[in-house]
């Protein structure tokens, strides 16, 4: 695991280009917090030397470890929520909105990306050797982009008007998804969100930390 120099603080972020890492990096740029950023390098098998499996028995990345509250938190998910209950920001206060984007950032986390994952890996890692699976995690995928569109009709943000976790959570994703060639057009309200979302300075910065993403 490579250290790379960033601003001091409290916070220590273990993670890679990906997804899941990006959400905490766009989270962290949003919010202004100094971190240590950690490189953890999927490639070379870092995720599974002992040393990170110490923090996530898992072996996943990102890992977010807060020296002043002794507090080591994984899954994407969860750091968003810890870091938006420690800053008191990107989750709306009232209680509508905030638990609006609740459900949205755990409806990312339960049918979003994971099916958007099994998609890359069977349209993309296996180019469509098995043509069933394909099948089945496109049409998952386009359910759940229906869903997100439905709500996207009517509110500028998954949570209602205010940017908050759950735009960051789905923004991860489709972030990848859009890199790799999978297409918006079917779900407009998705894709002017995305847009919306993509145009953020702090959305741009966590999407290049700690290496952009290629699509390659």
């Amino acid at each position: 695991m490579h250290s790379i120099t960033s601003p001091a603080g409290s916070l220590e972020l273990y993670t890679d280009s990906s997804p899941n890492g990006f959400k905490a990096t766009i989270a962290l740029a949003e919010l202004g917090l100094p971190y240590q950023l950690r490189h953890v390098r999927i490639e070379q098998g870092e995720h599974r030397l002992p040393a990170f499996l110490a923090l996530n028995p898992h072996g996943r990345i990102p890992v977010l470890v807060d020296h002043d509250t002794g507090v080591t938190v994984f899954e994407s998910a969860a750091i968003l929520l810890y870091l938006a209950g420690k800053t008191g920001r990107l989750l709306p206060k009232a209680p509508a909105q905030r638990w609006a984007a609740i459900t949205w950032l755990q409806f990312h986390a339960a049918s979003m990306g994971p099916m958007l994952g099994q998609r890359v890996h069977f349209e993309i890692a296996e180019a469509g050797a098995n043509a069933a699976a394909t099948a089945h995690f496109r049409q998952l995928c386009g359910a759940a982009l229906s869903s997100m569109d439905g709500r996207l009709a009517n509110h500028a943000y998954l949570g209602g008007d205010a940017y908050s976790i759950a735009d960051i959570a789905s923004f991860g994703w489709l972030h990848i998804a859009d890199l790799i060639g999978f297409k918006l057009d079917d779900w407009p309200h998705v894709g002017a969100w995305y847009a919306r979302v993509a145009a953020r300075p702090a959305v741009q910065l966590g999407i290049t930390i700690p290496a952009p993403a290629t699509g390659a």
